[in-house]
Formats: structure tokens, C-alpha cells, sequence
């Protein structure tokens, strides 16, 4: 089951205070990009946040850590009920986005 974009869109509504946030399809789920970094996955409708050391103290007690597919190492599960407070989630997001290194540049191969 792949997620729906209505999810998607809903969530990049409620991180627009995070950063520059956008998504992208992977594999028929998305990568949920902030500054750009990719910071979540959404699959099957649910929302997976890198772990990093400074999103687990900001959720405290409330981490849920799954693998977003099978295979996957495990990612900071947020549950929907959480979705609706657009503050709490953009500040997770940026807690999360300024503790992740800036990805490596792409080398361009040569023809």
C-alpha cells in the first residue's frame, strides 16, 4: 500500500514553518527534504523521522522507533494524532534538520 499524496500535501502544510520543505516520490512512497536534507520518509500514510540524538530528547518519553518498510533501520515513528499541532512538528523537524549533516555533493561522471 503506497501513501497518498493528500497526506503528503497535509504534511508539508503543517512543516511549512520548518524550512524549505518539499517531498519527492522514491519507490512509490516520498522523502520528505527540509533545507535541503531528507529528513522523513511517509509510507503506507505514516510519518518516519531520521533519528538523531536531539529529536529523541525533543519527543522525550513519546518515541516510537519502526522501520518505515521492511529492511529499513528504524526511524522515529510520529503518530497521526500528533500531525494536527503544526508547531510541535515543524520545531521536531527542525531540531532534527540542524543535526543532520549537509548531504554530499553528487560527482558528476564524466563521459
Amino acid at each position: 500500500m503506497s501513501s497518498q499524496p493528500s497526506t503528503v500535501d497535509y504534511l508539508l502544510e503543517q512543516l511549512a514553518s520548518a524550512g524549505a520543505v518539499s517531498a519527492r516520490k522514491m519507490f512509490g512512497e516520498y522523502g520528505v527534504y527540509c533545507d535541503g536534507k531528507i529528513v522523513a520518509l511517509v509510507c503506507d500514510d505514516q510519518f518516519f523521522l531520521k533519528p538523531t540524538p536531539e529529536g529523541r530528547a525533543f519527543l522525550g518519553q513519546a518515541v516510537d522507533e519502526q522501520p518505515a518498510y521492511s529492511g529499513a533501520k528504524p526511524s522515529f515513528r510520529i503518530a497521526g494524532e500528533r500531525w494536527d499541532d503544526a508547531e510541535w512538528m515543524a520545531e521536531l523537524v527542525r531540531v532534527t534538520t540542524a543535526a543532520l549533516p549537509m548531504p554530499k555533493p553528487k560527482v558528476k561522471k564524466k563521459r
